[in-house]
């Protein structure tokens, strides 16, 4: 599945998109696909993506992709299995009821333990062992403290009900916490249960490991991480300022704003691309346009680390990001939640168009639709579930998005693996019924790496050979306009 198009043949000369497609844990396969072109020297000229994907292409656009696949890198480090855990509060609250359950069982567990302990202490007299007796006759004693009117039905409700009044105040506690936020709250309608619920899932651990990363290519690890606004708009700045050098690209990211129900584009391009993606084409609603792009090269450029934490929120699963515009803007001022919308592939190859690619490299994690006699075992577990259901969408979006959208390009390649039990939230790694194992990020990395050499850079490049160069027709100066290509289309 190397290509998509058998026809035509890469072309360096083309303006030339990696576009990074998926979520959570695909951001392992994403960096060794990455690794994979990077070390083939392919030339590319932007850096697109959504979800996860939009991580990888923040640092892919600043040289910075090896922070992903190094042995110490970000995906193969410990730290990664903490991203995408359940809300503290949640893992809180279930320890609590655990111990509140596991305090009414007491009383079940100790004649549960008798019926072990007296039939030893028996055999263990039997066969001439003087401490048998004294076992049997401590337990029993124990047993008639344990089971005195004066324990039992005092202690046993005390314990139950200190166990169920801290579970009340940590998500009293936790519903303050996140009413005090400074930035950007808003308020919310539904019951005081409904918020004491809130997201199961927390991204914010996610948000955290990864910008980390991302700081310490721009800085260094001794250099204290400054807040978002100043992270962005410095990641913004050394991008603007570095376009043009080797291992610096353009860069285009995709979120959903949930609020105005659009997709939204953070793009930061390099002229003339920058002029036709934020203008609107012919027969759009002019006023529009400026509000599904933001522009990274201008005064939006605090947003980066905004698209890049939205990217890394899934829909109901965690709590949404929240973006304040600037008063000046298309928006003017108002604070939306932004999340990341799994099937909006086919949207992203658009805009990546619109920035006047011409030949695209799509890498995603997710295999291609399975046949008959590939059934496995279901996932019991909850985030197991969700993840089955987000490869479901993304796996059907892909492929619509590619039948739809291949048609904007001249050539459009692809690199999926043929295998991945992976799911996007077990960055701990999962079991893999075909080879009876646990799989690791650290092996998901090393797949996309072997991928990345074999579709593409084996099958593609390789397959080229001599005529890697482009005949006369295909130098073109410019590409061709996207309302030219979108008319070809259709």
């Amino acid at each position: 599945m190397a290509s998509i198009d058998t026809v035509r043949r890469y072309v360096p000369q083309l303006r030339t998109a990696l576009v990074l497609a998926g979520t959570g844990a695909a951001g392992a396969y994403h960096a060794g696909v990455l690794r994979a072109l990077v070390e083939a020297g392919v030339k590319i000229d932007l850096v697109a993506g959504r979800g996860i994907g939009a991580v990888g292409a923040m640092f892919a656009a600043v040289d910075g992709g090896s922070r992903l696949w190094a042995q110490s890198g970000l995906w193969r480090s410990p730290g990664v299995r903490r991203t995408y855990r359940w809300r503290p509060t949640l893992r809180g609250a279930a320890w609590m009821l655990a111990a509140a359950f596991a305090t009414t069982l007491l009383p079940v567990a100790a004649l549960a333990l008798a019926a072990v302990v007296f039939p030893v202490g028996y055999f263990l007299v039997l066969i001439g062992v003087e401490v048998g007796g004294d076992l049997s006759t401590a337990y029993g004693g124990w047993l008639r403290t344990v089971f005195a009117p004066s324990v039992l039905p005092v202690y046993l409700p005390r314990l139950v009900v200190i166990a169920v009044a801290s579970l009340l105040a940590l998500l009293a506690l936790d519903v303050i916490e996140r009413a005090l936020r400074p930035r950007g709250r808003r308020p919310g309608r539904g019951g005081l249960w409904w918020r004491l619920l809130g997201a199961p899932i927390d991204r914010a651990q996610a948000v955290a490991w990864f910008s980390g990363g991302l700081w310490q290519i721009m800085h260094g690890s001794r250099v204290q991480r400054p807040n978002a606004d100043e992270l962005g708009r410095r990641y913004a700045e050394l991008l603007q300022e570095n376009l043009g050098q080797p291992g610096f690209r353009e860069l285009l990211m995709l979120v959903h704003d949930v609020d105005a129900r659009r997709d939204v584009a953070f793009a930061l391009l390099a002229e003339p691309y920058r002029g036709e993606f934020l203008q609107g084409q012919p027969g759009e609603d002019a006023a529009a346009r400026p509000l599904e792009t933001v522009d990274l090269s201008q005064d939006a450029q605090r947003h980066a680390m905004d698209a890049f934490a939205a990217a890394l929120c899934l829909p109901v699963a965690t709590d949404p990001h929240h973006v304040t515009f600037a008063h000046d803007s298309a928006w003017q001022g108002e604070t939306h939640r932004f999340c990341d919308r799994p099937d909006s592939t086919a949207r992203l190859l658009e805009e990546v168009a619109r920035a006047g690619v011409q030949q695209v490299i799509l890498v995603s994690a997710v295999p291609s639709a399975s046949g008959p006699h590939a059934l496995g075992a279901a996932r019991r577990d909850i985030r197991g579930k969700a993840g089955e259901y987000l490869l479901g969408v993304e796996t059907v979006s892909l492929q619509e998005a590619i039948d739809v959208r291949r048609g904007l390009f001249q050539s459009l390649f692809e690199v999926r693996p043929a295998h991945n039990p992976v799911g996007p939230f077990d960055v701990a790694g999962c079991y893999d019924e075909r080879s009876d194992r646990k799989q690791t990020l650290a092996e998901l990395v090393d797949r996309g790496y072997q991928d990345g050499f074999r579709q593409f850079v084996d099958a593609v490049l390789g397959a080229s050979g001599e005529l890697i160069e482009a005949p006369p027709a295909e130098r073109a100066d410019a590409p061709a306009s996207f309302s030219a290509r979108l008319a070809g289309q259709d």
